[in-house]
């Protein structure tokens, strides 16, 4: 069985859209077993009782707009994301759902859950929406704004693996963003990574990717640094949203255009629902001992089913214990 823990509290419609979220994703697989931290009334008002869902009554919740999460995740035990976070370091459950605020999730695997040994930094990995077949894995998104080649090295493998064993692809391709795609464009960071990722055995590495092809390349996997990530991935949101809005305005500018949306409709929605962070789940926090999720704070029911899914893919997917012999291997060499 797959043990989840859901942080029920978190999120921008929590805890009715997270709950709606549960009874999906336990309704669709059989091999879930959740424990729900929230308001206890409210949760039981909500789901439907079930031998595979477990309640902890863990009302409190960490603010969306904290400024000190570290503080904050310290001084108070009682709040559900901090609950839930104890419950993976325990070993009672396997990972983690939540669509709380990042930094609070990010400090708390950190403090509670804790890295893997030998892992010298998390990372933030969202997946890109799908083109051309497949989904993409952009990382880190912000968890380092700083960090040493070496670093985004093990980011990579860990990238990898996952990669590897959610989609059963042998040997995804690892892309580095970059200003050009020689190997000796960028900055001496790229430049060291560049040749790092070339020599590992544990990637399967493409080469340099400009983020003009962020959609279109073939990697699977495009890393980076977490402030160019950062940049590259809102980057890419506020496009698709301007682009989104101009498609309107043009639907709406005359008669023919109108007519042509409703020849059109379904088509359209299928490219918005390309563009969609509902259809992908959320965010992996790799490096930290279990599998920590982050969904979208903005998540309904569907987007946080879409969320529970994708950590039981990597826990069945064994991706924790997988990573865990890289590094021994990599300390080996």
């Amino acid at each position: 069985m797959v043990k989840l823990a859901i942080d029920v509290m978190g999120g921008d419609f929590a805890p009715q859209e997270i709950l709606k979220g549960v009874n999906q994703a336990i309704a669709a697989y059989d091999d879930l077993e959740l424990t729900l931290f929230g308001d206890k009334t409210i949760i039981s008002q909500m789901v439907q009782s079930n031998p595979r869902l477990k309640i902890v009554h863990a009302p409190e919740k960490i603010d969306m707009g904290e400024k000190d999460p570290i503080t904050v995740i310290r001084k108070n035990k009682q709040l559900s994301l901090v609950q839930a976070l104890q419950a993976v370091r325990d070993q009672q459950c396997d990972g983690l759902v939540t669509a709380g605020p990042t930094q609070g999730v990010i400090v708390g695997a950190h403090l509670i859950v804790r890295r893997i040994r030998g892992m010298k930094r998390v990372a933030l990995c969202p997946v890109l929406p799908l083109f051309g077949g497949k989904n993409r894995l952009l990382l880190d998104v912000g968890a380092n704004t700083e960090i040493r080649p070496e670093h985004i090295l093990q980011h990579a493998i860990f990238a990898s693996v996952y990669y590897q064993e959610t989609t059963k692809i042998k040997e995804p391709l690892v892309g580095l963003i970059n200003i050009g795609t020689e190997p000796g464009k960028g900055r001496e960071q790229e430049k060291e990574v560049f040749q790092l990722l070339t020599n590992s055995p544990h990637v399967h590495f493409y080469g340099n990717v400009e983020p003009k092809e962020l959609l279109t390349t073939p990697c699977d996997i495009l890393i980076t640094d977490g402030f160019s990530g950062n940049l590259v991935m809102k980057t890419m949101e506020g496009t698709a949203k301007a682009l989104g809005l101009a498609l309107k305005e043009e639907i709406g500018r005359n008669l023919m255009g109108k007519i042509g949306y409703l020849f059109m409709k379904n088509n359209l929605k299928r490219f918005k629902a390309r563009l969609s962070p509902d259809e992908v789940g959320g965010a992996v926090v790799f490096g930290v001992d279990g599998i920590i999720v982050k969904a979208h704070g903005s998540s309904n029911g569907y987007a946080f089913s879409r969320a529970i899914h994708q950590a039981r893919l990597a826990i069945l997917g064994n991706v924790i214990a997988i990573m865990k012999e890289k590094l021994v291997v990599e300390e080996d060499e």
